[in-house]
């Protein structure tokens, strides 16, 4: 196998999986927002539910692309994933804007929270998924250092309003866990579900 589908838009994801040496042909949807739209949050869902609904419904919707282009594409693997920070049971997804942004970082402020990723990989019948659950603690953070990190943009697209590999890395104190899964994609259990695909890392 020389390559893989991966159906994120994420560079950091990408990167990654740069980093397994695995060559990576990206499989985007077609329509953005119907894509934003699979990631809504059911009242009352666990954050590892949600991230695993959501994570599948992903893999679904590029696995009905991929074979509506099987004339333009050839058969690989596709391989998705889907990051949430969660509070307790309280979900937080990508903020809306930079006071969405502001609050998610004010929550973090001086606690512990979650980082879920989900993966799962598909390749013909076969279907493999993975979780990775990491614990992040947040220094306090002055209003000023939250101002100054909303005012970078950085938060913009990230669930929990934050960049782990960026500004952020200043706020935290200890992780536990999986670097690469807050980052996006854990590599330890990506790197097994590729394996069991037949795809060499």
């Amino acid at each position: 196998m020389t390559f893989i589908y991966l159906a994120s838009q994420s560079p950091r994801r990408r990167q990654l999986l740069d980093q397994l040496g695995v060559a990576v042909s990206l499989l985007l949807p077609d329509d953005a927002e119907a894509a934003e739209a699979l990631e809504a949050v059911r009242p009352g869902e666990a954050p590892a539910a949600y991230v695993r609904r959501v994570t599948r419904l992903k893999l679904g919707d590029a696995a009905r692309r991929l074979a509506q282009q099987q004339q333009q594409r050839p058969p690989a693997p596709v391989l998705c994933a889907d990051t949430t920070v969660a509070v307790g049971r309280r979900i937080l997804g990508k903020p809306r804007d930079a006071q969405e942004a502001a609050g998610m970082l004010r929550a973090l402020s001086g606690g512990t929270h979650r980082v879920i990723t989900a993966v799962a990989l598909q390749q013909g019948d076969w279907r493999g998924e993975a979780l990775s659950d990491s614990r992040v603690r947040f220094a306090p953070l002055p209003e000023a250092a939250i101002d100054a990190y909303v005012a970078s943009g950085e938060w913009q697209g990230k669930a929990g309003a934050y960049a782990i590999q960026g500004r952020a890395a200043a706020f935290i104190e200890h992780i536990s866990g999986s670097y690469s899964g807050i980052m996006g994609l854990p590599l330890h259990e990506t790197a097994a579900l590729l394996r069991q695909a037949g795809v060499k890392t």
